[in-house]
């Protein structure tokens, strides 16, 4: 008998039809596979908050208020004068950024050539799903009224995440936590710590940030040319501070830059006043988010309104 040999293999067909299979599986997965990494980058960047909500506390507890939104003098018509240092520069020890709180010159303003620590990036103050370009110092510069730059003044370290100034454009007297040479302590937030927002994140794609404070002179403006930030010229204490007025939703793209927006979602990453953190969706109601913005507002917030 003739003994044939078996041909062991596939076809050219079960190959393409073996490769399609995979295919599909892969874009199945993709979309899966990229929804849990945002996520994670979002727990990670609550948890940054959280983390910075805590020192803000500690510092709380031995100061018994909460530091100044920004500290500066001011002339007879209230211009800033600096020096400017903010929230973010007062904490540092309650980071374990001793070292470089250390190196700082809180009595000389934060463009001085001594306080070149101002471009040191710390990684508490960055988001993990944020533009890469945040881990470079930013320049802050003069600009004219429409936003065209007038001059350099210095490079600071770059920061996703804000205080709380309120419902009306941060400066100088707010009715959130953080404000020009604030005093606020918890006693102030009449509204309940675990309905005030403490702190919110700011994607670069919106509006840069720092966590030193306010340039004196200095002023925000978005030209990246992405569409996302309202091209206005906006105070340098947006460089610090952020705020929920205008009529936008957190995570807005239409929003101001010196307001809140992540790329986390339709939405943002906030940090109350007790340190819970939270992220507000864009579709929650405005009136809502104003009232939670706001230490002393009286406003009436029933449970599982945001």
């Amino acid at each position: 008998m003739n003994k044939r040999k078996l041909q062991l293999g596939f076809t050219l067909v079960e190959i393409l039809v073996v490769i399609g299979i995979i295919g599909v599986l892969v874009a199945l997965l993709l979309p899966a596979i990229q929804a849990s990494r945002t996520y994670s980058r979002r727990q990670q960047c609550g948890n940054n908050l959280h983390q910075i909500a805590v020192a803000t506390q500690d510092y709380h507890d031995s100061n018994k208020r909460f530091p100044s939104g920004y500290e500066s003098k001011f002339d007879q018509s209230g211009a800033d004068l600096g020096p400017g240092w903010g929230w973010g520069a007062k904490i540092l020890p309650q980071l374990e950024e001793t070292a470089i709180y250390q190196t700082l010159h809180f009595d000389k303003p934060i463009e001085d050539a001594m306080n070149d620590a101002r471009v040191a990036v710390i990684p508490s103050y960055l988001c993990p799903g944020d533009n890469a370009e945040s881990q470079f110092a930013w320049t802050a510069k003069k600009r004219d009224q429409s936003g065209q730059p007038l001059g350099t003044i210095c490079g600071v370290a770059p920061s996703n995440y804000v205080g709380m100034f309120g419902t009306t454009e941060p400066g100088v007297d707010g009715d959130g936590c953080f404000f020009r040479n604030s005093k606020i302590g918890t006693k102030n937030i009449i509204d309940g710590t675990s309905k005030t927002i403490l702190l919110g994140e700011r994607s670069v794609s919106l509006g840069h940030a720092t966590w030193t404070g306010a340039v004196t002179d200095a002023i925000l403006f978005t030209d990246d040319g992405d569409n996302i930030g309202r091209p206005r010229v906006e105070h340098s204490s947006g460089m610090i501070l952020g705020h929920a007025g205008e009529r936008r939703s957190p995570g807005d793209p239409q929003s101001d830059v010196n307001q809140f927006y992540s790329l986390h979602g339709s939405g943002a990453n906030f940090a109350f006043a007790d340190g819970h953190v939270q992220f507000l969706t864009a579709d929650l109601n405005y009136q809502t988010y104003r009232a939670l913005a706001t230490r002393a507002g009286n406003e009436t917030i029933g449970e599982g309104n945001y």
